[in-house]
């Protein structure tokens, strides 16, 4: 199994690593480290999460209130989206339309 982290989803995580490296020197990188073993488990969980908005499967980040959102296309995950849960619903749907 491949990962392909889109464009996309690569300025969501530099978002993210700025907003916590502003909160603490260092965090920002724990969260990159964090988010990137998380997607790394995909290798051999990709699929198994439950699908939101109809077609993206939602990974939860297991140290930050982070969400990866992904489609799996023959031997390959695509990472769209690494997105706060903490925002509007409505947002996330947009975001990701």
């Amino acid at each position: 199994m491949k990962i392909r982290i889109l464009a996309s989803a690569s300025r969501d995580l530099i978002e993210g690593y700025r907003f916590y490296e502003m909160q603490a020197e260092g965090v920002g990188a724990y969260f990159l480290d964090s988010l990137y073993s998380d997607i790394d488990s995909l290798i051999i969980s990709a699929g198994m999460h439950s699908v939101h908005f109809g077609k993206y499967h939602r990974l939860l980040s297991k140290r930050f209130p982070f969400a990866v959102y992904y489609r799996v296309e023959e031997e390959t995950v695509f990472i769209y989206a690494v997105l706060d849960c903490r925002r509007r619903p409505a947002w996330i749907r947009k975001r990701l339309s």
